[in-house]
């Protein structure tokens, strides 16, 4: 499945991070609630962001920003620097604030 937003598209969001894609991109963590708004819990960017996500350091800092259910996603981003996958984070990063991760 995938999805658009902030006008990149998306795949995800998976509950399980196994089910992320390996690819360069950026990835973004969410917390699915009992209802209302997801929120954004996450940012990051990586060369393999499915590996990245799997052995992420800041797992227990989304257990703890989510009193629901954890969900993964990504836009990959074949060809772009590692600097222009840093300015899509941060753009992200901007808008939403994450509890999790810093700028």
């Amino acid at each position: 499945m995938s999805f658009e937003r902030w006008g990149y598209n998306f795949e995800g969001a998976f509950a399980n991070p196994e089910s992320l894609p390996s690819g360069q991109g950026v990835y973004v963590i969410w917390c699915e609630p009992d209802q209302g708004e997801w929120p954004v819990l996450d940012v990051g960017e990586s060369d393999d962001v499915r590996h990245r996500v799997i052995t992420h350091e800041r797992t227990e800092c989304w257990r703890r920003h989510c009193r629901g259910k954890i969900h993964y996603s990504a836009t990959y981003t074949p060809g772009l620097t590692e600097e222009q996958r840093r300015n899509i984070e941060h753009e992200i990063r901007r808008l939403n604030n994450p509890p999790c991760g810093k700028e």
